[in-house]
């Protein structure tokens, strides 16, 4: 069996960066050389095979195989399903359930600015990141937000600061099952822990967009909806990422935040309707009709028709995962096959493993299953069928490329020990890296512009330097992913889909540049949530 090298070169120092150098020269080829994200990666994954046969010494045959098996984890286990919920969301818009339930959805949001903030950019944006992800939140909440008065850039940066708690969970759950994958930690347990780090998260940013859109006026007057906006979609979330997985704490918290949001409008409402700014609205202004297509000429009982039509189907997703991935269901847990390949760890003398957890109802089946009951209910007709697919593959094709060659370059990093020699650097910083750790998610997903990837890249690293120094082995790749959410705003990759329905196109830099001193505030925000869990919660944070 292969033993992995701890100190290939006889320096600390040494090793440390030669290990960084793949992570290095594929953040090199993202940010500097503007690359496609596939085609970075494909540089990035030949100097990993390079310095994994050449310097970490491991035996070549194996190190493409480690490199075979990651590659059929990033298409099983992440592919798999971030195409079936793309392809939902696409059957929706065709078959215009989508729409309805988004024309039914701004009639409830009156004329008030912050309650259009609250309601569009916080709760729906967090319903698209767990269905979709990949920056088209943005994309979607983006022109709305700017229909309601918002000027572009500002409308962007709401619906990119809005999207920051959901990230971990978004694509259904992707970027958590990525990082089970690369670091062997049980799912549940990871899918826990970072949920109890986003709950603490998202109390913050209803706060925020409230005061971005109005100001301190509105801040005054409108905090229930802060207040509710957040604790409701925390009380979705939290539960669903505690019991039962990643794949829906995005979708159950924002359809729970939805319904206190109508609830608490139903009973109370801004005594003062304010516009963008903070300014009083006119009375002409507030008896406006929202502009939505269709709005104003939807009666009241088509318009909740639309959104029986909007909501069902998310319904039916929910009710089939649920059934078909909880603790209680067998589906999951059926593996034919398991191959794998294993190494002894240079930090333990143990042996590790990288392998290929082939189940053939992974939670992806279930999307899968999924849809084709919502195509029975919303019957699409075989051109619109063409056009789901057609659009799919069109907008998906990239990421889906993406998946498994980052996860094969990442079991590679892994196999070799080259995870392991970084880690061992990064531990001489001692308790400072409960710092480092999110912040190394946040550049990874700044320069990648992908929360899975991100994970792929940093967790095993995340996980070898807990273990260096007696930490709860769950908090620093947990810290990693919710580190990485928070860099979304100021992803280029992200940004270019999230102004492609505003007047901001080619303008991502502008973008990022606006977006950078919040994003930086949540960080350290972030960052004191991290001390919160190492110091004084230790015990969330462990198996």
């Amino acid at each position: 069996m292969f033993g992995q090298l701890l100190d290939p070169v006889h320096s600390v120092v040494g090793s440390t960066l030669l290990a960084l150098l793949p992570v290095a020269v594929l953040l090199v080829a993202l940010a500097v050389l503007r690359l496609s994200a596939w085609q970075a990666v494909i540089i990035g994954t030949v100097v990993t095979l390079l310095e994994s046969i050449f310097i970490w010494r491991a035996p070549a045959g194996d190190s493409f195989v480690a490199y075979g098996l990651g590659a059929a984890t990033g298409f099983w286990s992440i592919d798999w399903i971030v195409f079936w919920g793309v392809i939902i969301y696409h059957t929706l818009v065709a078959t215009g359930a989508f729409d309805g339930f988004k024309r039914w959805l701004v009639r409830q949001a009156t004329a008030d600015i912050r309650v259009q903030t609250i309601l569009i950019a916080w709760a729906f944006g967090a319903l698209m990141e767990g269905l979709v992800g990949f920056g088209y939140p943005w994309a979607v909440v983006a022109p709305l937000l700017i229909g309601f008065g918002i000027a572009d850039i500002a409308a962007v940066r709401v619906a990119a600061l809005a999207n920051n708690a959901p990230v971990s969970y978004g694509a259904l759950g992707a970027p958590v099952i990525g990082l089970a994958a690369v670091t062997g930690l049980p799912l549940l347990a990871l899918s826990a822990a970072i949920g109890k780090i986003v709950a603490v998260l998202a109390l913050a940013p209803p706060w925020l967009l409230i005061y971005l859109v109005s100001g301190r006026r509105g801040f005054r007057t409108g905090w229930p909806l802060a207040l509710v906006g957040s604790l409701a979609y925390i009380a979705g979330q939290y539960p669903t990422s505690q019991w039962l997985g990643p794949y829906l704490p995005d979708i159950i918290g924002s359809l729970v935040c939805f319904g206190a949001l109508l609830v608490l409008l139903r009973f109370w409402r801004p005594a003062e309707q304010l516009g963008f700014g903070g300014r009083t609205l006119t009375a002409a202004e507030v008896e406006e009709p929202r502009s939505a297509p269709g709005a104003a000429t939807s009666t009241s009982t088509s318009a909740w028709a639309g959104a029986g039509r909007g909501l069902l189907p998310f319904g039916i997703l929910v009710g089939v995962v649920v059934a078909w991935t909880g603790p209680w269901s067998p589906l999951p847990g059926y593996q034919p096959f398991v191959p794998k390949i294993s190494a002894l760890s240079s930090l333990t003398g143990k042996a590790v493993s990288v392998s290929w957890s082939f189940a053939p109802a992974v939670a992806g089946t279930a999307i899968l299953v999924s849809w084709l009951l919502i195509c029975l209910y919303l019957r699409p007709t075989r051109v619109q069928l063409r056009e789901v697919f057609g659009r799919t593959f069109q907008q998906m094709w990239g990421a889906l490329l993406v998946g498994p060659l980052i996860f094969g370059l990442a079991q590679a990093f892994n196999y070799s020990g080259m995870a392991n020699s970084m880690a061992n650097g990064f531990a001489k910083v001692g308790t400072a890296f409960v710092v480092l750790a999110p912040v190394l998610g946040w550049i990874a997903v700044a320069l990648s512009g992908s929360n899975t990837s991100a994970n792929a890249v940093f967790g095993q690293f995340q996980v070898a330097v807990g273990r260096l120094l007696g930490v709860p082995v769950l908090l620093f790749p947990a810290l990693n992913s919710v580190g990485s959410e928070v860099g979304k705003p100021v992803a280029p990759q992200t940004a270019s889909v999230g102004v492609a329905t505003t007047g901001l196109v080619r303008q991502e830099g502008t973008v990022i540049r606006y977006n950078m001193g919040w994003t930086l505030v949540i960080l350290a925000y972030l960052i004191g949530i991290g001390a919160l869990f190492y110091f004084l919660l230790p015990g969330a944070m462990r198996l």
